[in-house]
């Protein structure tokens, strides 16, 4: 019998905290239930373009690996996501310590998975909304050796 998505959220976990991409970024997960994820980025200057302000890239790789994230709590084992397509508002220029993400899922699927972002410089409560995505997963199956 296959696990419930639920079952899955330590793997979740792991998988996040070992994506080498998202381990270099230094992106940290805060919170995963199903069909939500937070994210946190504790900003340095690595993250930053040549005016001072967070890089666009680094604002999509949030927003995407955080929707994605999400979107992976609502799939069995044995299966996972990729990105499939994705879209971003960059609303504002994000400065300050770090940005905050918040990813929901919109509408499960076997096959797709339709998910958004919200990145805020700061957090949801005390700062203000730096980029929106959508982004729509693509649920695939692991092959087996």
């Amino acid at each position: 019998m296959p696990s419930s998505p639920v079952e899955n959220m330590d793997e979740i976990r792991r998988l996040f905290d070992t994506a080498p991409f998202i381990r270099e970024l230094g992106m940290e997960l805060l919170t995963i239930a199903p069909g939500r994820c937070e994210t946190k980025l504790l900003l340095a200057e690595r993250h930053l373009q040549q005016d001072g302000v967070v890089h666009a890239g680094v604002l999509a790789t949030v927003a995407d690996h955080t929707a994605g994230t999400a979107g992976a709590s609502q799939i069995e084992a044995g299966a996972y996501v990729l990105t499939a397509e994705f879209k971003i508002n960059l609303l504002r220029a994000a400065r300050g310590e770090c940005l905050h993400c918040v990813g929901t899922v919109l509408k499960p699927g076997r096959r797709l998975i339709v998910a958004e972002s919200e990145v805020f410089d700061g957090t949801p409560d005390h700062d203000r909304l730096v980029a929106k995505a959508m982004v729509t997963l693509a649920v695939m199956q692991k092959l087996s050796k």
